[in-house]
């Protein structure tokens, strides 16, 4: 069973984190799998499995969800676009979750938005871990972060229930 330091360990690799340099499928896959392997859920039980394959990867190009490679190669821009839907797709359907990465990209940049959601999310899985509340006032916040709260605090819950209860 999870324990509480493993969640307290939860990192989620900023901006300037991810590699300046473009990678290749498989090394887009093996960095991903990197941070969120023992955190998210798998599409089965298998936990040999990779939390998002290469197969996934050129569904979400093909509908449009992430740009496509240049050369084959992914640059941060993919692998900032693929933490999140890794993350989001854990509650919310693809084309929710491009709804979503569409509505808050409107008016912020990517670098400001990815690290925003990375902040945002480790904020609401501390403050689910400790029982403190994670709310924030709707008139103090515009409707995109009030919107971001509520999609990470969803995560966090989830997180939560299964790492601690619904695990074997």
């Amino acid at each position: 069973m999870f324990k509480k330091e493993d969640i307290e360990n939860f990192h989620m690799p900023r901006w300037e984190e991810l590699p300046e340099i473009d990678l290749y499928l498989d090394q887009v896959v093996t960095f991903i799998d990197k941070y969120l392997h023992d955190y998210l859920q798998y599409e089965n039980d298998n936990k040999e499995n990779k939390i998002v394959t290469k197969t996934m990867i050129n569904n979400y190009v093909k509908q449009k969800v992430m740009d496509a490679p240049i050369q084959k190669k992914y640059n941060r821009n993919s692998l900032a676009y693929l933490f999140v839907i890794c993350i989001l797709k854990q509650v919310y359907s693809i084309n929710d979750i491009d709804i979503l990465i569409k509505t808050i990209l409107k008016d912020t940049p990517i670098d400001i938005a990815y690290n925003g959601f990375c902040d945002t999310l480790e904020d609401a899985i501390f403050s689910t871990l400790i029982n403190k509340k994670f709310t924030v006032d709707k008139s103090t916040c515009s409707e995109n972060r009030y919107v971001l709260l509520n999609v990470v605090q969803t995560i966090a819950s989830k997180l939560y229930v299964e790492k601690f209860y619904l695990e074997k």
